[in-house]
């Protein structure tokens, strides 16, 4: 008997988002994975050849881009920062909309980055980062940082950030001012190429009921 399909999906700010289009798909998870006291991972569904697994954000990208799960829905900008030649993008889901940018103090907003050959940076993203700056041929020295990336300025550890940011409240919380924007980021339906090709009569449907679910009438 072949296995069920393992879907990551993951924790925080797309997994609300996530669940009713997940739903429309024709996935619903079974009860357990909405009682917030189990600390379960893997959850069955409503379909006998699909199961659910619910990981960081970050970490569904690795799943799925190892075979460990062979489809998952993740941000963007995951895919860019790792830039797994594993995984096919098929879809864009059109949710968990934000932007990658970058923030500093708002006394530093005016400095020319023109003049600059060096930055220090807390970021969760260096790839993204260094590539930002490369490009404007500037050095970027990345403090890597898993959250809390925000407080880096204030306390010495870092002049600027590079983060995902959604209405901005927490910079400005926090005495910071978006400067840059990076990157667009929107969550994307992904799969593994390998299974896509050997598993093709179980994943090519449901890649197309997201397609459908997301109102995409064509493939990607």
């Amino acid at each position: 008997m072949t296995r069920p399909l393992t879907f990551a999906i993951p924790k925080g700010r797309i997994l609300d988002e996530a669940l009713p289009l997940l739903a429309k798909a024709g996935i619903e998870p079974e009860t357990e994975f909405h009682d917030k006291k189990s600390r379960a991972l893997r959850f069955a569904t409503n379909r006998p050849d699909v199961a659910i697994i619910r990981v960081r954000a970050f970490d569904v990208a690795t799943f799925v881009a190892h075979g460990a799960a062979q489809i998952g829905i993740v941000g963007s900008d995951v895919l860019e920062e790792f830039d797994y030649s594993e995984i096919y993008a098929p879809v864009d889901l059109d949710m968990g909309h934000c932007r990658l940018s970058v923030a500093e103090p708002e006394g530093l907003a005016d400095e020319d980055e023109a003049a600059m050959s060096h930055v220090r940076v807390a970021t969760k993203y260096p790839h993204l980062t260094r590539k930002y700056y490369e490009a404007r041929g500037i050095q970027a020295e990345c403090v890597k940082l898993n959250g809390a990336m925000e407080l880096a300025p204030s306390l010495g550890l870092s002049r600027r950030i590079v983060d995902l940011v959604s209405s901005g409240a927490t910079l400005k919380a926090n005495g910071l001012v978006e400067t840059n924007v990076i990157m667009q980021v929107s969550a994307r339906l992904i799969v593994n190429r390998a299974a896509f090709k050997m598993r093709s009569a179980e994943l090519t449907p449901l890649v197309d009921a997201f397609r459908k679910a997301v109102g995409v009438k064509d493939a990607a």
